[in-house]
């Protein structure tokens, strides 16, 4: 079961490579014509080692997963990332300088957007708070003090008049706006598409990460929350690339907002 606190993600450490000394006197002894050779010889291994290397570092199964269906993204012509998340999580807390950085450094053909985890009450009342700040447009300036207020302030964000109160403190909307905004249909509803999103991405836990609506990844699986966003780098380039596409089956697909749509 997910609690308010945020689901534990183990990390795996990252092995240290061995350093040696050499002997000089013995690089010395070495004629010319052999050490040329020997040179010539070690580039040429380097040289097929480090793509056989870097097409073999991320694998499907052990450091992220192919969704079984494949999920509609909403702006096909780009490479979809999506972050899921949830304000009741530490460790999204923790994740978001990484993920801030990060999107600074994205390409054009990375389209971009969070979407919260809905995994109990609690977690969906903080969802409906996200899409009510989206639709303020005040995202970015609430964003991460709404993190303080519940990890370090230790306030219950799960109560809409807190929620007002810390949104006209941060962003200077009046409570009374802010309350509309939160109860409208519209709100709502997105949080209804993200549930039925999240059951389509096959969700387990927080922080993870949807690449193009096809692979999951997580912490767990990449080895830490940090490097989850290098195997995210790994399966954009692959998607931008065509070089991971396949023929997609004739069958019907999951759509953005949790109904049934043709291939892609």
């Amino acid at each position: 079961m997910v609690q308010l606190a945020g689901l534990l993600l183990h990390r795996r450490p990252s092995p240290i490579g061995a350093t040696g000394d050499y002997n000089s006197e013995e690089i010395i002894e070495v004629p010319m014509q052999r050490s040329g050779l020997i040179t010539t010889f070690l580039a040429a291994l380097l040289a097929m080692a480090v793509p056989a290397a870097a097409a073999t570092s991320y694998q499907e199964g052990e450091h992220y997963e192919r969704l079984p269906i494949p999920v509609d993204t909403r702006e096909p012509s780009k490479v979809e990332v999506v972050e899921v998340f949830s304000y009741g999580c530490i460790h999204c807390k923790t994740f978001q300088p990484s993920v801030d950085a990060w999107r600074e450094e994205i390409p054009e053909h990375v389209d971009f957007y969070r979407m919260p985890a809905t995994f109990n009450q609690s977690w969906e009342a903080l969802a409906q708070l996200f899409y009510a700040v989206e639709a303020l447009g005040i995202t970015d300036r609430v964003h991460w003090p709404i993190f303080e207020a519940i990890h370090e302030g230790g306030e219950n964000l799960t109560d809409p008049d807190l929620m007002a109160g810390l949104i006209e403190r941060e962003a200077g909307i009046e409570p009374e706006r802010f309350h509309q905004v939160f109860k409208s249909f519209s709100v709502r509803s997105r949080v209804q598409q993200a549930h039925a999103r999240g059951l389509a991405y096959r969700l387990s836990g927080t922080p993870t990460m949807i690449v193009d609506g096809r692979y999951r990844v997580d912490g767990r699986m990449a080895g830490g929350n940090a490097e989850m966003l290098n195997v995210v780098d790994y399966l954009v380039a692959q998607r931008h690339a065509g070089e991971s596409e396949e023929a997609d089956p004739a069958s019907t697909r999951s759509g953005p907002e949790g109904g049934s749509v043709g291939t892609r």
